[in-house]
């Protein structure tokens, strides 16, 4: 027994020491740590500016995309919205030069002399009228920002759900559905997109719906033309009363 409590005892005490060790090795941390405060701080934040910039370059949201093929491929799948600034209005769409998320000071150090060039873009699912391409250089001029959610990708080419602002609005609204409301696009099947996909009936049940307004309206393609003008036409395709009249003309 006696034996026993010598081992206790010195067990305790060993216990002791050890808890008066680590007390002193925390009061020693506490005692840096307040006598050199500022730099404990400043280790905080660079550990935190550090761990933004690994996340921002691991995402890529600070790179600008100067060619369609820079754009990874997770973004197609995932059908991310990019910010773009529109250059050009063309037969076959928009020219768009990306504008990537801005971070002070981030984006300036990390930024590469890139050129300035502008990406393709279709509007997905949806064929523009010459009268359509004529209503988009009028109304998106003046807002030249938009918003480009990615559906696919061919080529050199991007098949886009593309937003804008009207100004003096604080709602954005879908050229592709805006032009089928008018009448001065039509829909097709979506490039790049498997037909049984979800997506692809998703997005086409929505375009479809924008059409069917425009159909019942009678916008655009589908304006019905007047009872005089098909009668005009009636007998200007008529090949008797042509001949008839002919012989008017010759009396």
């Amino acid at each position: 027994m006696p034996a026993l409590s010598e081992t206790q005892h010195e067990t305790e005490k060993k216990i002791q020491k050890d808890e008066s060790s680590s007390y002193n090795m925390v009061s020693v941390i506490s005692q840096f740590a307040d006598d050199n405060l500022t730099f404990v701080r400043n280790i905080s934040t660079g550990l935190a500016i550090a761990g933004v910039i690994v996340i921002a370059r691991s995402v890529r949201l600070i790179t600008k995309f100067g060619a369609v093929c820079e754009i990874p491929t997770r973004f197609i799948e995932r059908n991310v919205s990019l910010r773009g600034r529109l250059h050009t209005i063309t037969d076959t769409g928009l020219e768009v030069e990306h504008l990537p998320i801005y971070f002070p000071v981030l984006s300036h150090l990390f930024s590469k002399c890139v050129r300035t060039s502008s990406l393709a873009v279709c509007l997905a699912g949806v064929e523009v009228t010459p009268e359509g391409t004529e209503w988009m250089k009028k109304h998106l001029a003046p807002a030249p920002v938009v918003w480009l959610k990615l559906i696919s990708r061919e080529e050199n080419t991007l098949h886009c759900m593309v937003s804008y602002t009207k100004q003096g609005s604080m709602w954005s609204q879908c050229a592709n559905e805006e032009l089928l409301k008018l009448g001065l696009a039509r829909t097709v099947p979506i490039s790049g997109l498997p037909s049984d996909s979800h997506l692809c009936w998703r997005l086409h049940k929505r375009l479809l719906k924008a059409e069917v307004k425009a159909e019942k309206k009678g916008r655009g393609l589908w304006k019905e033309d007047s009872l005089w003008e098909r009668a005009s036409k009636a007998v200007k395709d008529n090949t008797l009363l042509r001949f008839i009249m002919s012989l008017f003309k010759r009396t």
